[in-house]
């Protein structure tokens, strides 16, 4: 199992987490396994930035981001070099420390499709 500590999120998870993986789960489901409700509006898809997270420590563990994530990613609010969408990640075996931005964009929520 691969440790992946959350940094605190006001409403999702205040006080932080330290959860535990199986190597080639996506990030989004090791939170979602661990009560820790990451938006997910496309039903992990890759097709919003609902699940956008910055990986603060282990991103160079993880494989590339594809096309299509880096294109989405584009549209995430607070990009940094080192984001990714939580669906698309897979944890492997080293730990990972993550943020979870204090905002997202959900265009479906939002009425924006």
């Amino acid at each position: 199992m691969t440790q992946i500590i959350v940094l605190p999120h006001e409403d999702l998870c205040p006080e932080g987490a330290v959860v535990e993986a199986a190597p080639g789960t996506s990030i989004c489901d090791a939170l979602l396994q661990n009560h820790i409700e990451i938006e997910h509006a496309c039903e992990k898809s890759c097709a919003c930035t609902t699940c956008h997270v910055i990986v603060r420590e282990g991103f160079q563990s993880l494989a590339a981001a594809d096309d299509l994530e880096e294109d989405m990613l584009d549209k995430a609010w607070g990009l940094e070099p080192n984001s990714r969408l939580s669906c698309q990640a897979v944890v492997q075996d080293t730990p990972l420390v993550v943020e979870i931005p204090k905002y997202t964009i959900n265009m479906a929520k939002e009425g924006k499709h």
